[in-house]
């Protein structure tokens, strides 16, 4: 019985010489790093925005360079505003309306348009632009242009972050090719509308 007992008092003997030492060792909290060039990218929700339209609407094969007949040239304000789902897509709406004009021709446009994009530096970005969209022309001083008519529009463009709010940005929209419309002086006509644009946006 004398044996037992000193058995069992040098295993308690034992035991406590371990925990003499101070307790348990503390816990390290694993840290996680991102390689180089993977950062997490979040996406930035809605923006607005306004710009500035150079729009132009010619008949047959003409050019947006070009200035000869048949052509008609607008100034439009442009307001726009979307909604990014990640840094490569992004879903965004426009309205047009004109401002100045070369022979007393109003015109407005409005789309929707997915915009696919894709971030070529931490701040410079590419885009497109493909939707669908309508546009009106009315001419004044008895033209006789009266065109109202929808269909697929696409474009492409580049924006620059400025800050991390704010955007400027510059980019071309094919409204319509080829379309054909019945002008009372003229019918059967082909009509083509291009739209170069620069402005800013703001994140929210």
């Amino acid at each position: 019985m004398k044996h037992v007992t000193l058995s069992v008092l040098a295993m308690m003997a034992i035991s406590s010489m371990g925990f003499a030492g101070g307790g348990t060792a503390p816990v390290v909290e694993p840290v996680v790093t991102i390689p180089a060039g993977e950062e997490a990218a979040k996406p930035n929700g809605f923006y607005a925005g306004i710009g500035l339209s150079a729009v132009i609407a010619y008949e047959d094969k003409g050019s947006f360079f070009d200035h000869e007949a048949g052509q008609e040239r607008t100034g439009d304000v442009t307001l726009l505003g979307g909604y990014e789902f990640n840094p490569y897509i992004a879903v965004e709406a426009r309205y047009m309306n004109s401002f100045t004009h070369d022979d007393m021709l109003d015109r407005n446009l409005w789309g929707v348009y997915v915009k696919p994009q894709y971030p070529i530096t931490e701040e410079l970005n590419v885009y497109g632009l493909l939707g669908y969209g309508s546009f009106e022309l009315d001419g004044k001083n008895g033209s006789g242009i009266d065109i109202d008519e929808d269909g697929f529009q696409w474009g492409a463009g580049i924006s620059y972050d400025i800050t991390d709010n704010i955007a400027l940005f510059v980019d071309y929209l094919n409204i319509a090719n080829d379309l054909d419309v019945d002008l009372f002086f003229n019918p059967s006509v082909d009509i083509d509308s291009e739209a170069v644009t620069v402005g800013a946006i703001y994140k929210f």
